[in-house]
């Protein structure tokens, strides 16, 4: 399939710069895979397509403040450095920015007081561009990282992150250090809309994806199958396991709260004697779902609207199918959905 299939027209004007005030109260549209419906409703209404039986499954990473500023100690030039992923003790991987000032062996200096510094060690990958830093410090690391860094807004969010995006850019249920931008479909729901649909006897799981640099990266190949995905660290609990694969044999929908939660699940997938279940364990997964992909545990999805050509979009028409997702996306536009990170949300179902 060709990387032009998975375009569509987006104004500008739809790409949504804020959150809205209540996480619930944005707009979701219900795509019904058996009928072809389309419904407009808003996120507090997912109760009404959610089931006694079934079981959510969220994605429990936390996003890290990853994106620090600070000054060339030899020159005083301005950087700025977006974590990726913490490679061992204070040795991450990072990208720069502007890459060409910062060699092997430069310094950054990311506070007023010179009491967090970041030492260039040289290329980490170097296809990337991302450099290997180790920090210097006083304290405890991932403190000062909240007291100085800031949130990694996606780049199509124009402005510079808030104090407001350090708890609106994270999931309610976020408790496990190590992402780079937030599972945006679990943005929606409220400490009270879960505590509800848990009155309603739907299951609840955790699976953890810390998403990385993938997310920054776009298709660059015009046969999507000759894209590699980059890899990204998951895991699934003996205790998150237990509960989705007694769901798979009670007969209730296994239903994905976004493409990190959808990835490791179809990634920890292992076939028994009695079909497809679910196994427990940490692991690295480059899994790259598109049409054609035979789904093994998700059945219904709770998502975000994705970018036109991207790996994310590509997930989604696999579960319905791309020239349906698509019409559903024109629909979307001319209806003036918010799209992206902090936008409106779809239930395919």
């Amino acid at each position: 399939m060709r990387i032009e299939e998975f375009d569509y027209n987006l104004p500008e004007r739809l790409i949504a710069q804020k959150p809205t005030e209540k996480r619930d109260d944005c707009r979701m549209m219900v795509l019904d895979r058996e009928t072809g419906s389309i419904e407009h409703k808003h996120f507090y209404d997912i109760k009404e397509y959610l089931r006694p039986g079934d079981c959510l499954v969220l994605n429990d990473s936390r996003v890290i403040p990853a994106r620090l500023f600070g000054i060339k100690e030899s020159t005083g030039a301005k950087i700025e450095l977006l974590l990726i992923k913490r490679i061992e003790g204070d040795k991450w991987e990072s990208m720069v920015r502007p890459g060409k000032r910062l060699k092997e062996g430069d310094t950054v200096v990311l506070d007023e007081n010179k009491t967090f510094k970041a030492h260039i060690l040289g290329y980490h990958d170097s296809d990337n561009g991302t450099r290997l830093i180790e920090f210097e410090y006083e304290g405890i690391f991932m403190e000062r990282l909240e007291e100085i860094g800031s949130m990694p807004l996606p780049p199509y969010i124009e402005r510079a992150a808030e104090d407001e995006d350090k708890e609106m850019y994270q999931t309610v249920y976020s408790r496990i250090d190590g992402s780079v931008a937030a599972p945006t479909a679990g943005l929606h729901f409220t400490e009270e809309l879960l505590s509800e649909i848990e009155e309603m006897g739907v299951r609840i799981a955790y699976v953890t994806l810390h998403v990385g640099i993938g997310t920054f990266r776009p298709v660059k190949v015009d046969v999507i199958e000759e894209h590699k995905m980059h890899f990204e660290e998951c895991s699934v609990s003996e205790e998150a396991a237990e509960i989705i694969n007694k769901t798979i044999e009670e007969g209730g929908r296994v239903v994905s709260v976004g493409t990190t939660s959808t990835r490791t699940l179809e990634s920890a997938a292992c076939m028994t004697p009695q079909g497809y279940r679910v196994q427990a364990g940490d692991m690295s997964t480059g899994i790259f779902i598109y049409p054609g992909y035979e789904f093994k545990l998700v059945d219904a999805l709770i998502t975000n609207f994705h970018l036109p050509k991207s790996t994310l979009l590509m997930l989604i028409s696999a579960l319905y199918d791309r020239e349906s997702i698509l019409k559903a996306y024109e629909e979307a536009v001319r209806e003036e959905y918010r799209f992206f990170s902090y936008g409106d949300a779809m239930f395919i179902k």
